[in-house]
């Protein structure tokens, strides 16, 4: 019932060796193989010395990981107590398939390495009774959708006693059950609207995942947002830090809005301010298409009579979700609430983190694009789950038994360890993909109708000793699945090369809607059908987490090719980094901040090309070069008693600087420094004594808002026409703050490298010191600046809202340049 089998090898093992055939027949499903299992092979076990101590050590294994002191224990000062992490979807394992692809991945990962850190965190989200579709390819290669009923009785779930929540859904009454999942040491509760007592509307708001239209996406984004703001009480938990992953779960913002604004009696502002400090808000979209909007009329729906009811203007509601210059009846946006109602905020790569700031930029006006108060905390993947076994063992000596949370340090040992061990072990992986794909090809065809006889040639598909390429994620057209593609006789030609081939492993789902999706996947099984091709590409139906699992630990090169800078992070290719496949990559999300030079390739990216036919054959013409003249020579270069020595070393490059980076473990304690401890710090000021800091705070806000028209910077003065290189130079401002203090507002120098379009390039600003003030409400201001670079060097002076509590100036709103 404890998730922890997910990703612990012994536990694995151990149900595997209850019976074989049932857990691979169950998808490696405990909960169903104990239910399939005979009686008379219970027995058997019981009776079977080694079995039963083999089951008391990873028993005692469990109890000793979930109540041992782990890193967050040992922090010399917790900084919280808990944190509420909610999410739309949850990739645990595939016997809990309440995912569709990388943002429920990633909230598995986050669950899992907060337990293995053993950080005080708690899930939240929904359980959909279908999940996710199931994918079947018909004759002529187009995706089918076909959706399976959940039993959660028959899962890894228990039913929480007396936490069921009752949610008023445009005047009708909807509840849900809440049903729980261990983590390891995390608890996940997910919200079931399927009970008796609701009628087959509200029972059909948890059906499907991403599923129907758009109002019945905002109903499961209310029961998400709202209703897991209640289930959390009805269990018992008051988390310090609340994180929303992306803008679907938003709507808890305004739950716990009303909770303070009818308990504690603040006012719609200050309870937006005692909101803001405990959340955190994770954006992962490099597109404003991709945020989930609402009409007004939806909105008014269902929102307008709750507004009514804790006594606020629904006109100031929807303010929340717009932009500064949308007009009254333009949609609900959840990305600008999500980021309106949270302190702190975090892109997922550097790259889309300048990325996100550009796009979120207008929601801070006259606030450089590099101030936006939007910080990145690259995505990583908890190792455990993802590699394989003979990989695990391999680091375990090498890098340790922590393997998975070890630094720089104990990942660079790697670059010592025996040739022949990390290239055996790689090998292994490689087959035992090779036999999967031949299984898996075999079973669809038959399953479609083709007779045993004319299916046997799948037997003979791929090579294990082939230069093997995969390609797996979501069918999108920004992904561009079918790049490699590009030039069907230049791809043959390397397929069937006879000293040097390769072969090629797709797999991956279009969503229902995206026709375009699903034509490239038809398009990749047309190709691979041709006869004279068949036995070097393939494409695997039903892409989970089973079949990712695979591909990651037996790949020689992971591909990604996607229209660069639209993948905000994607940690495919980090799994499958952990596993010794290289990858091969257009830089765009972690790529472009982890590629090296030496750890991998990079794809040309032609972003200067506005036509998008003309870019993606540049790209595209990249991409079999480098395959051409790097990477194919060198996995069939020199050997060295059966290993490929310049791969293997290509191998080692990537496993040592990578593998501190791409962990969850590194991920997680960016996520507790960076984001949680100080959301923690500043909800505990802000909470206080009845939330009367919140009070103030809101109060201060409004004031400087209300006079800050009257803030100028009347004269600056710094005779720097000419500076040396380092020398010390000294401005001096005249500045009027009317009816503002000086403890309201801070005045700050900015200088740098001034660019050709004018302005100055990543200035830094230092605070001005207050000299003087004079009649009428002016002060004078002095500060000192070095010239740091030669060339043509700026300053310019700004005033900004300054106050104890205040996260970042930008969060006013009001800015003043000289």
């Amino acid at each position: 019932m404890n998730l922890r089998w997910s990703w612990d090898q012994d536990s694995r093992e151990l149900f595997r060796r209850v019976d074989p055939r049932i857990w691979a027949e169950t998808w490696h499903d405990p909960i169903r193989l104990l239910g399939q299992v005979s009686r008379s092979r219970l027995e058997e076990l019981a009776a079977d010395s080694e079995f039963m101590q083999m089951l008391s050590t990873v028993h005692g294994s469990l109890t000793t990981y979930r109540q041992s002191q782990r890193w967050f224990q040992r922090l010399d000062d917790q900084p919280f107590e808990s944190v509420a992490y909610f999410s739309p979807e949850f990739g645990i394992a595939e016997a809990l398939p309440q995912y569709s692809g990388g943002l429920g991945v990633l909230a598995g990962d986050h669950l899992k390495a907060a337990s293995s850190l053993g950080i005080p965190l708690v899930g939240v989200g929904l359980f959909y009774r279908q999940g996710y579709f199931r994918q079947e390819l018909d004759a002529d290669g187009w995706q089918q959708e076909r959706y399976v009923n959940l039993d959660p009785h028959s899962m890894a779930l228990e039913m929480v006693e007396n936490a069921r929540v009752e949610l008023d859904l445009a005047g009708a009454s909807v509840a849900a059950e809440v049903w729980k999942a261990e983590v390891g040491r995390i608890p996940l509760f997910l919200l079931d609207s399927d009970v008796e007592g609701n009628d087959e509307e509200g029972r059909g708001v948890t059906d499907r995942l991403y599923g129907g239209g758009a109002e019945h996406r905002l109903r499961q984004e209310i029961l998400l947002g709202i209703g897991g703001v209640q289930a959390l009480s009805a269990t018992g938990f008051e988390p310090q830090v609340f994180h929303t992953n992306e803008g679907h779960a938003g709507f808890l913002g305004l739950a716990r809005m009303a909770k303070v604004m009818t308990e504690q009696g603040l006012t719609f502002d200050q309870a937006i301010e005692a909101v803001k400090a405990s959340t955190v808000f994770t954006t992962h979209t490099p597109v404003p298409a991709g945020i989930d909007q609402f009409p007004r009329e939806l909105m008014q729906k269902y929102f307008e009579s709750w507004a009514d009811s804790i006594g606020v203007d629904f006109e100031d509601l929807m303010r929340l979700g717009h932009w500064p210059t949308d007009p009254k009846d333009a949609p609900f946006n959840m990305a600008v609430m999500g980021l309106r109602l949270a302190g702190r905020a975090n892109a997922v790569s550097a790259l889309h983190g300048t990325v996100s700031r550009s796009m979120f930029q207008p929601l801070w006006p006259g606030v450089p694009q590099e101030e936006v108060p939007i910080d990145a905390v690259t995505n990583g993947v908890h190792p455990p789950t993802w590699v394989s076994g003979e990989m695990s063992e391999v680091y375990a000596r090498e890098v340790g038994e922590r393997w998975g949370e070890a630094d720089e340090l104990g990942w660079a040992s790697i670059s010592e360890m025996d040739d022949r061990e990390l290239w055996h072990a790689h090998e292994q992986c490689r087959e035992r993909l090779i036999n999967y794909v031949r299984s898996r090809l075999k079973q669809a065809a038959l399953a479609r109708g083709t007779s045993e006889a004319d299916a046997h040639w799948y037997d003979q598909v791929l090579d294990p000793f082939v230069l093997t390429i995969c390609w797996a994620r979501r069918f999108a057209s920004y992904k561009r699945p079918t790049l490699l593609l590009a030039d069907l006789e230049r791809l043959r030609g390397l397929l069937l090369d006879e000293d040097r081939p390769i072969q090629v492993i797709f797999a991956g789902k279009a969503h229902p809607a995206d026709e375009i999706g699903k034509e490239m996947i038809r398009n990749i099984v047309h190709f691979a059908r041709r006869e004279d091709v068949r036995h070097r590409i393939a494409f695997i139906e039903d892409y989970d987490i089973a079949v990712a699992r695979i591909l990651y630990q037996g790949a020689d090169v992971w591909l990604n090719n996607p229209r660069r800078p639209f993948e905000a992070c994607g940690t495919s290719g980090e799994k499958a980094a952990l596993n010794g496949a290289i990858n091969f990559s257009i830089q765009d999300g972690w790529w472009d901040e982890m590629f090296d030079g030496e750890n991998g390739w990079a794809i040309a990216s032609a972003e200067g090309y506005e036509d998008l036919e003309r870019r993606d054959a540049a790209e595209a013409a990249s991409l079999y070069e480098a395959l051409e003249t790097q990477i194919i020579p060198l996995f069939y270069a020199e050997f060295e008693s059966g290993v490929p020595i310049g791969w293997v070393q290509k191998m080692k490059s990537s496993l040592a600087s990578l593998g501190p980076r791409v962990s969850a473990a590194r991920m997680m304690k960016d996520y507790v420094r960076q984001l949680y401890a100080p959301a923690a710090a500043s909800a505990s000021v802000l909470s206080g004594d009845g939330f009367e800091a919140a009070r103030r705070l809101a109060a201060w806000k409004s004031k400087v808002r209300s006079e800050w028209s009257s803030v100028k910077i009347d004269i600056v003065d710094g005779n720097v026409a000419l500076a040396d290189l380092g020398t010390e130079r000294e401005v001096k401002a005249r500045v009027l703050l009317g009816d503002l203090s000086t403890e309201d507002v801070e005045i700050q120098l900015l200088h740098g490298v001034v660019a050709a379009n004018e302005e100055m390039v990543s200035p830094k600003a230092e605070v001005m010191e207050l000299e003087s003030s004079e009649d009428g409400g002016f002060y004078r201001y002095r500060g000192t600046f070095t010239c740091e670079t030669a060339g043509r060097y700026g300053f310019t002076v700004r005033a900004v809202p300054k106050h104890s509590d205040l996260t970042n100036y930008a969060d006013v709103g009001c800015i003043t340049w000289a």
